[in-house]
C-alpha cells in the first residue's frame, strides 16, 4: 500500500493521539502502556507493510537514548547511592546468569545451536528502562525497591548489548579468544562510565554558563549532549547507553539553569519516542507468525519469569541486605520491553539463519512479560506488604518563564536544617538587592511572602535572583551565611 506525504503525516498524528489515549487508559487498567502501543502496531501491520529492520533498529536506539536520558534526569542520587551495589550486581551478574539459564532452555525448546540459544538469552536477559520507569513511576511501592529496579534497568542495557554483539561475533568468528572478550567488556564498561562522568560535568558547566536567546533552547542543548555522549562513546567502541545514563544522573542532580524546562521537555519527548518506538516495533511483527510459536513463547516466558530471573536475582543479591520478600518482588518486577525487541533486530541484520524465529519469540516473551508481570506488580507488592501508605509526589509546581536576555532567573530551593535564617522573619534576613522571594511553600500550601513572614527549615522557596548571586542565596537558605553577606551586589 502506497501513501502520500500528507497521508503519512495524518497517520503520524493519529498514532500519537492513540498513544496518548492508550497511556491514559493503561494506568487505569494497571497495564504498561507499551502493551497498547505494541498492539496498535500489530493491528496496523495488517494494513501497512513494514519489514525494514535496519530503520527500526536506528529509530529504536535513538528512542532508547532519549528514554534513558529522561530516566537518568529524574533519578535522585541520594536514593540510588544507597542501592548502588545491589543494582550494579543485578545489572551485570544478574543479567549474565539469566542469559545462561534461559539460553540453555531456548537451545532445546527452539531447536537452536548452543550459541544461538545463548544469543536468545542475551537478548531477553535485561530489564527495560522504558517499561520499568513507566510502570513503577506512579506506584506506592517502597522507595528502596523502586530505586533498585530503576537503577538496574537504566544500567543493565549495556550488559545485554555487549552479550548480544559478542555472541553474534562468536557465531561468525568462533576462534575469538576469551581474553579478548574480557578486555573488550572492561573497556566498554569502564570507558562508558568515564565518558558519562566527563560529558555530565561538561553538560552542566555549558548549560549554566551559556546565555542563549530563548529558554526553549536549553532543553534542546541538554538533549544534544545526550546524543553526543552516546555517539562519541560508541565511536570509541564503548557502551554509549551506560554513558548516557551516567551523564543524565549527573545533570539531573546538579544545580541547573532552567532545570524545570529541561526535565519537562525531555519527559514529554521521551513519551513521544516511546509511543512511536513501540508502534514501529509492533509493525515488524505479523500476528499470523506468532501463532506458530505460541507454546514455545509461553514456555520460555514462564521459565524466564519464575526460573531464570529469580535465580539471577537471588545469586547476584546473595550478600545484600534485602529480605526474601523484597528479592521475590524484584524478581517478578523485572519487566521486558523495547530493549529486547531492538536487540532482536541485530541477528536479522547479521543475516543469521534463525533470526526471524528468534525475533518472533522475543516479541512474544516481551508481550507476555508486560501483560502478566506489569498487571500484577501492585497486587504482589500489597500481598508481600511492600507498599507504602502514600505515594510521595510533588504537589506544587511553578512554570518558569524566560526573562529575555537578562541575567536573572527563578530558582527553587528548600530551606536547609542548618540554615541560620530558620525561624527569622523575611525583613530580618539580609538578601542581595536583586533578590525577590516570590513564593513560600509550607505544608503543601502556598504562602504569599511579606516582611513579617517567618521562614522555617523545610520550606520551599521560589526566588528571583541574578545568576551571579545564586550561590550566595543558596548559602543563606541552605547553610551558614557567607562572610560577605553584607556586601551583596
Amino acid at each position: 500500500m502506497s501513501f502520500s506525504v500528507d497521508n503519512i503525516i495524518l497517520i503520524l498524528a493519529v498514532l500519537l493521539t492513540i498513544g496518548v489515549l492508550t497511556a491514559k487508559f493503561s494506568s487505569r487498567l494497571g497495564l504498561p502502556s507499551l502493551v497498547f502501543f505494541i498492539v496498535v502496531g500489530m493491528v496496523l501491520s495488517n494494513y501497512i507493510y513494514f519489514d525494514n529492520a535496519k530503520l527500526a533498529q536506528l529509530f529504536g536506539i535513538i528512542a532508547l537514548v532519549i528514554i534513558i536520558f529522561d530516566g537518568g534526569l529524574q533519578t535522585k542520587w541520594v536514593d540510588v547511592r544507597r542501592i548502588l551495589v545491589p543494582s550494579s550486581m543485578l545489572a551485570t551478574i544478574g543479567v549474565f546468569i539469566t542469559t545462561i539459564i534461559i539460553g540453555l532452555f531456548a537451545k532445546f525448546i527452539l531447536d537452536l545451536t548452543w550459541l544461538e540459544g545463548l544469543l536468545f538469552g542475551a537478548i531477553v536477559g535485561s530489564t527495560d528502562a522504558a517499561a520499568v520507569f513507566a510502570v513503577l513511576g506512579n506506584k506506592n511501592i517502597r522507595k528502596k525497591l523502586t530505586s533498585t529496579l530503576e537503577a538496574e534497568s537504566g544500567t543493565n542495557d549495556p550488559m545485554a548489548v555487549f552479550l548480544t554483539v559478542t555472541i553474534i561475533h562468536l557465531i561468525g568468528q568462533p576462534d575469538t579468544s576469551f581474553i579478548e572478550l574480557v578486555l573488550r567488556f572492561f573497556w566498554e564498561m569502564g570507558f562508558g562510565l568515564a565518558a558519562g562522568l566527563l560529558f555530565g560535568k561538561l553538560a552542566v558547566w555549558t548549560i549554566n554558563k551559556i546565555n542563549l536567546d530563548s529558554s526553549g533552547l536549553y532543553p534542546v542543548l541538554s538533549l544534544a549532549f545526550a546524543i553526543l555522549t552516546y555517539s562519541l562513546t560508541t565511536f570509541a567502541h564503548a557502551s554509549g547507553l551506560l554513558a548516557v545514563y551516567v551523564m543524565a544522573v549527573i545533570v539531573g542532580n546538579s544545580d541547573l539553569t532552567f532545570r524545570h524546562s529541561i526535565i519537562r521537555f525531555n519527559e514529554g519527548f521521551a513519551w513521544m519516542m516511546q509511543i512511536l518506538m513501540f508502534i514501529l516495533l509492533g509493525l515488524l511483527v505479523f500476528p499470523n507468525q506468532l501463532l506458530g510459536i505460541v507454546w514455545e513463547g509461553l514456555l520460555l516466558s514462564v521459565i524466564l519469569m519464575i526460573v531464570a530471573r529469580p535465580i539471577g536475582v537471588f545469586i547476584s543479591m546473595f550478600v545484600s541486605k534485602f529480605s526474601i520478600k523484597e528479592k521475590l518482588f524484584i524478581s517478578w518486577a523485572g519487566l521486558r520491553g523495547a530493549v529486547p525487541i531492538v536487540l532482536a533486530t541485530y541477528p536479522m541484520l547479521a543475516g543469521l539463519e534463525n533470526s526471524q524465529l528468534i525475533f518472533n519469540v522475543v516479541f512474544f516473551v516481551v508481550l507476555t512479560s508486560a501483560l502478566l508481570q506489569g498487571a500484577t506488580i501492585t497486587p504482589l507488592a500489597n500481598k508481600l506488604n511492600l507498599s507504602e501508605s502514600k505515594k510521595n509526589s510533588l504537589n506544587h509546581t511553578l512554570e518558569l518563564i524566560s526573562i529575555g536576555k537578562t541575567n536573572n532567573e527563578m530558582i527553587e530551593l528548600e530551606v536547609g536544617e542548618g540554615a541560620n535564617v530558620s525561624g527569622k522573619e523575611l525583613k530580618d534576613i539580609e538578601l542581595p538587592n536583586d533578590a525577590l522571594i516570590t513564593a513560600v511553600i509550607r505544608d503543601e500550601k502556598l504562602h504569599t511572602p511579606r516582611g513579617d513572614t517567618n521562614i522555617f527549615s523545610g520550606d520551599t522557596l521560589y526566588i528571583l535572583v541574578s545568576k551571579k548571586n545564586r550561590e550566595k542565596i543558596k548559602a543563606i537558605f541552605q547553610g551558614e551565611i557567607v562572610e560577605s553577606a553584607g556586601n551583596f551586589d
